[in-house]
């Protein structure tokens, strides 16, 4: 049987993302720009010039950064750590990119209502400690037609996949080790199924939203209709 899924809170909050801890996860993470520019890619290929977008714990900006490159799109971050958000300013800086990364919590965003085109969220879902009220702000910040994408692990995802999954990340023998036992013991504990996704979603303004499975993830799409 599935677990049942909190209607307002999560009861496990995750580890905060804050100094020598975040910086551990950017150094990680930038081995994957490919993936980080594939996203930015996929993302940009959807949307019309000046788009607003919003990333969600967008963490080091690396999809953020990417994005703001492919186009005159306003972006902005939004994310709970400190750490991430001055990361992720020096990063766009460097990159010679203007993105407004702030610091808040996703539950309660600092933003107008329909303020965005699109918002994004990439591998932090499964941490947020009130994810319906979390989806629930995605849909008040989007405009008439626009769209949200989460992609994040999946809980049932089977441990041969994640070996592969890590192995192809090639980050080496060490850091492959301590992902494998991160994604064991600690994210996969806090990720959910596609069921449980979509109950969360029927509990939203959002009602429904299209969901696919991948290797160990899974992604889901959703649409503000007023």
């Amino acid at each position: 049987m599935e677990q049942a899924i909190p209607r307002t809170q999560k009861a496990y909050k995750g580890l905060g993302m804050e100094g020598m801890t975040a910086k551990w996860y950017a150094s990680l993470t930038h081995k994957s720009m490919e993936d980080f520019k594939a996203d930015a890619r996929r993302v940009a290929a959807q949307l019309p010039e000046g788009a607003r977008v919003l990333e969600v714990a967008p963490g080091p900006g690396y999809f953020a950064i990417e994005l703001a490159k492919l186009g005159r799109y306003r972006v902005k971050g939004l994310d709970i750590s400190h750490t991430f958000v001055e990361i992720a300013g020096r990063n766009a800086s460097e990159a010679g990119v203007a993105i407004d990364f702030q610091q808040g919590n996703a539950a309660e965003m600092p933003f107008r209502d329909r303020s965005f085109d699109f918002v994004f969220c990439r591998a932090a879902f499964k941490n947020f400690a009130e994810p319906i009220r979390a989806l629930s702000e995605m849909h008040r910040v989007l405009a008439k037609g626009g769209r949200a994408l989460i992609s994040d692990l999946r809980r049932d995802a089977s441990q041969e996949s994640v070996n592969k999954a890590v192995d192809d990340m090639h980050v080496g023998a060490i850091n492959g080790v301590i992902t494998k036992l991160t994604f064991r013991f600690m994210l996969f504990k806090r990720a959910y199924t596609k069921s449980e996704f979509e109950r969360m979603l029927a509990e939203t303004p959002f009602g429904s939203g299209e969901i696919a499975e991948g290797l160990i993830s899974l992604e889901a799409s959703m649409c503000r209709a007023d």
